[in-house]
């Protein structure tokens, strides 16, 4: 009888663990029914041919066969987290960071009271942490970094007593710090960092006593840090810049205070008061940065900070222009590892020590500009082998450039401009192949612009302005840069714009010189030019027809010249154009009335005695027809009079007529909103006309915060449009509406997305309603066509199913133009915060547009020399990634290289460069390989040390040039 009763108790112990493993079993392909992107196939295996414990990212434990780890971390993964997740009771931990999960995290995860990891940073999940999670009460590890949760922080984390690590970093959050937090005894890492917090420090937190990394950077903090905080001793990491904290630095800093201190970063506060002595006693600093507050006097000593590696003291008041101010330099030469040193926008004076040559030879970046050092650039400067970039800008230094300068054959940016340097451009910076950006302007050098220069292959921009250089333009230099500006000099001759590869240059500033003959014909193959300036030179004749093709220019200026001939009615067409100069020439004939003409603010043609016509507001006289130069008999004169005055007057009449019925119906008119400029006005009920009914038929796409429909408006003519409705429910759909209206309302430029109105009403329930209408894109978005599952796209037959390669480099060319003109070229640099594929567009020519800036941010701080310089965009949000360039053709999507070799051997004219298959193949892989090095340049961790995006721009054009054999290939292109 026992052995049966032993039987049955293991039959149904058996058929219970049963069960247990099918619910298991049965919460992972819930799991995998929410996901809708699975760009790995890391799930195409999860089925019943394989037991679920084998399958990939799964880990069972031995005994239960129960999930106890989901690993699925960087999978190309994409949709919602499933609720069924709770139910896999014995799961310890959950590794889906580096992801594109959207949605909420479900509060069901507040089941797994055995997680103990649970790391979801850099995915897109919104909305609260559910506050159940505080039943998690194994839960060491608690990663959330990089979404875009909102709420204000839980106060249940506090009781998490076996916490961690607690990452809250990069999500929009709210509200203060909670005091309880000071309760996670266990705690050695906190960050808070990029969120909208605001308040001051809880001085609770200074019971952390664990704690070894601490963030609270980039959020609205306010007041004095909090004495206790200084007594967390184990601290290593401290990140407290871009808040609005204040006070002065305690004097045992380093010394007693934090003195396992390795990373210490304040940038962007109000401190003030002087660097504290005992800074130098913290012997494992590896780097120090105050850049951007208020401190004040000499620098001490810091020959004891051997392992330091980065060291910023930029925009402050240090110093006090005297003698000895920079005295610490001569310090920092037992720093044998440092590799970045920025004393910019300071206050310090004296002669430039010669001891900056025997700095470590580590040395990547030097920044002296704005302060008032004196004296000469040290001949030992180029000692500093591993040298990147210099910048002594700004500056009283005198003397000539030393030629040791050409020994830095790593330096891409060489900038000593606003100084007073004499003698001559030394030819030997041509040697310097490496270098991108060279700007020698506003000083006192003298003679020609040497040859040499255009060995630098890779120059992008090119400043010798305001100088007292001259002879002619090398047309070697001319043909090399993205931005060249030779102004104020004394150049003579005519402007060299023979051959070459001109469709570069973006800026061309040749103004202010003695330059002769007529404006080239081959300047119109410049068909990148947004600024050409050719004022106050000689030039002679007429404004050539070649010119019509500069379709991007927005800047003009031929003033000053000895010009003649007739305006070109072409310059009215030209979209982008709002400033056209003309003046003092000698034109003749009608001035155009349309495009920038339409403008008086815009164009000025004064100083030309033959012009007639165009808008009122310039003040021309009218211009006489040829038949009336020819004479009419006095009777028909004055039948003429006579006609034209009734006429006249009848015109008159009615146009004071129509202006008033407008005036009425522009008064009665309160629907929709127009964004403070004159755009459709558009109802709730007109959109939902034009979407028939935001009908499922014409859905588009969704996203984070609503939904876009195809629609037809029918105003004079049928115009496509893509209506953004926002889903208010979500918690920052308001602000994104907000966001997107702010950026979009003062920006223009061919690759974004055109808005062409906002509608901020009520539905029919008498619900807010909110919704953007955009220009519709014909071809959908990039993610569509790089996916080829992706449904929903109405492909034109002419274009091929698949992007070969300069396609992709094209589309690439048209989002870094979009972003150089954000970052560097709008009003007020901003940052969109959410490129992605999905967010570019692709119109009917396959021209791409960035949309959706829901996310965009200004940035305020435009002080600094670059608008993406030093700690400013820390703020930004982004997902950084690093690509091997010597692994290229493993991890390239395989179709690229199989697609070019097809056009290769089918189109003749893809042999024109290369007469080979082989060296077709060996072309492309460079040039992927050119474009991963582009691709690691934008994300280094660093922002002020990526890439900037004019120079992305330059050199995909190039690779663009490869590709399609209008330059040849070169070693490490």
């Amino acid at each position: 009888m026992q052995p049966l009763f032993l039987l049955f108790l293991f039959s149904f112990a058996s058929s219970s663990r049963l069960a247990e493993n099918e619910v298991d079993r049965l919460s992972l392909l819930a799991f995998k029914a929410e996901i809708v992107t699975d760009s790995l196939g890391n799930l195409s295996s999860w089925n019943e041919s394989l037991h679920f414990c084998h399958w990939p990212g799964i880990t069972c434990g031995r005994r239960h066969q129960r999930v106890t780890v989901l690993d699925l971390q960087s999978s190309g993964l994409a949709g919602h987290l499933s609720p069924h997740i709770g139910n896999l009771s014995f799961l310890r931990a959950l590794y889906l960071q580096n992801n594109s999960f959207s949605h909420t995290i479900p509060p069901e995860i507040g089941r797994l009271f055995r997680l103990e990891e649970l790391f979801l940073h850099n995915n897109s999940f919104g909305g609260h942490i559910p506050f159940n999670i505080s039943r998690c009460s194994n839960l060491q590890y608690l990663d959330l970094y990089g979404n875009t949760l909102s709420g204000e922080l839980p106060t249940e984390i506090a009781s998490l007593s076996k916490l961690q690590v607690l990452d809250f970093g990069n999500n929009y959050f709210y509200g203060i710090i909670p005091p309880s937090f000071g309760n996670l005894s266990s705690l050695w890492w906190l960050s808070v960092f990029g969120n909208n917090v605001h308040g001051g420090i809880p001085n609770r937190l200074g019971q952390l006593k664990s704690l070894i990394h601490f963030s609270l950077a980039s959020n609205y903090l306010n007041g004095t840090i909090p004495p206790s905080i200084y007594n967390l001793s184990s601290i290593k990491v401290i990140y407290m810049f871009q808040n609005n904290l204040h006070g002065t630095l305690p004097p045992g800093l380093g010394h007693t205070i934090f003195p396992n201190l390795e990373t210490f970063i304040f940038d962007s506060n109000q401190f003030a008061g002087p660097v504290p002595a005992s800074i130098s006693n913290a012997s494992n600093l590896l780097v120090f940065s105050i850049s951007s507050n208020k401190f004040t006097g000499k620098l001490p000593s810091l020959a004891r900070l051997s392992n330091l590696y980065r060291f910023s003291l930029f925009k402050n008041n240090l110093g006090n222009n005297e003698e000895g101010d920079l005295d610490f330099i001569s310090s920092l030469v037992n720093c044998t590892n440092l590799e970045v040193l920025s004393i910019g926008f300071n206050n310090f004076g004296g002669v430039m020590p010669e001891s900056v040559s025997n700095l470590s030879t580590k040395l990547r970046l030097i920044y002296f500009y704005e302060n008032q050092i004196r004296g000469s650039i040290p001949i030992g400067v180029g000692n500093l082998i591993n040298l990147e970039r210099l910048s002594f800008y700004a500056n009283l230094l005198a003397g000539t450039i030393p030629s040791s300068i050409c020994k830095l054959n790593k330096l891409y940016g060489l900038d000593l401009q606003v100084n007073e340097l004499s003698g001559n451009v030394p030819s030997s910076l041509g040697n310097l192949t490496s270098l991108s950006n060279l700007y020698l302007n506003s000083n006192k050098l003298n003679g020609s612009i040497p040859q040499s220069l255009g060995d630098c292959r890779f120059m992008l921009d090119l400043d010798l302005s305001h100088n007292n250089l001259s002879g002619p333009i090398p047309k070697q230099v001319i043909n090399l840069p993205v931005h060249l500006n030779l102004s104020g000099n004394q150049l003579t001759e005519s402007i060299p714009m023979e051959g070459g590869n001109l469709q570069h240059l973006v800026i061309l500033d040749v103004s202010e010189n003695k330059l002769s003959g007529e404006i080239p014909q081959s300047l119109g193959s410049c068909t990148s030019l947004t600024t050409l300036s050719l004022r106050e030179n000689l030039l002679q004749g007429t404004i050539p027809k070649s010119l019509s093709s500069l379709r991007g220019i927005e800047d003009f200026d031929l003033s000053h010249n000895k010009l003649s001939g007739i305006i070109p009615n072409y310059l009215g067409s030209f979209p982008f154009l709002h400033n056209l100069n003309l003046s003092f020439n000698d034109f003749e004939g009608a001035v155009p009335i349309q495009g920038v003409f339409k403008n008086a603010s815009a164009v000025s043609v004064v100083g030309n005695t033959r012009l007639c016509g165009g808008i009122p507001h310039l003040r021309l006289p009218k211009c006489i027809s040829k038949q009336s130069k020819r004479g009419l008999s006095p009777k028909m004169n004055l039948i003429i009079s006579i006609s034209c005055g009734a006429v006249g007057l009848v015109l008159v009449l009615s146009l004071a007529l129509l202006y008033q019925s407008r005036k009425a119906r522009a008064l009665k008119s309160t629907s929709g909103s127009s964004l403070g400029v004159s755009l459709l006005k558009l109802s709730y009920g007109d959109l939902l006309k034009v979407t028939d009914g935001f009908s499922a038929s014409n859905l588009i796409g969704s996203g984070s915060f609503g939904s876009v429909y195809k629609g037809v408006l029918n105003q004079h003519e049928e115009i496509n449009v893509a209506v953004k409705v926002l889903n208010l429910q979500t918690s920052r759909a308001s602000r994104s509406f907000i966001s997107e209206c702010e950026a979009l309302k003062s920006i223009r430029h061919r690759n974004l997305v055109k808005l062409l109105t906002a509608c901020s009403s009520i539905d029919f329930q008498g619900n807010d309603f909110k919704a953007l209408v955009y220009e519709f894109m014909v071809n959908g978005s990039l993610d569509e066509w790089l996916h080829i599952s992706a449904q929903g796209v109405d492909r034109p037959a002419n274009l091929p199913k698949n992007l070969n390669l300069t396609q992709r480099v094209n589309i690439a060319i048209d989002v870094a133009y979009a972003l150089d003109y954000l970052h560097n070229r709008s009003h007020m640099p901003i940052i969109h915060c959410d490129i992605k594929p999905s967010n570019i567009l692709l119109d009917s020519d396959m021209t791409a547009c960035v949309g959706d800036f829901g996310l965009a941010r200004y940035l305020q701080d435009a002080s600094c020399p670059s608008p993406l310089h030093e700690s400013s965009s820390n703020v930004i949000k982004g997902t950084i990634g690093y690509t091997p360039p010597e692994r290229v053709e493993e991890i390239c999507d395989p179709l690229i290289v199989q697609i070019e070799e097809s056009s290769n051997s089918t189109n003749p004219r893809s042999n024109r460069r290369n007469h080979a298959p082989n060296d077709r193949r060996r072309t492309v892989v460079e040039c992927l390989t050119s474009i991963a090095r582009v691709g690691v340049a934008c994300s280094v961790v660093l922002p002020r040390e990526r890439k900037d995006m004019s120079n992305v721009v330059a050199e995909l054009s190039l690779i663009r040039d490869v590709l399609t054999g209008t330059r040849m290939p070169r070693e490490n292109l």
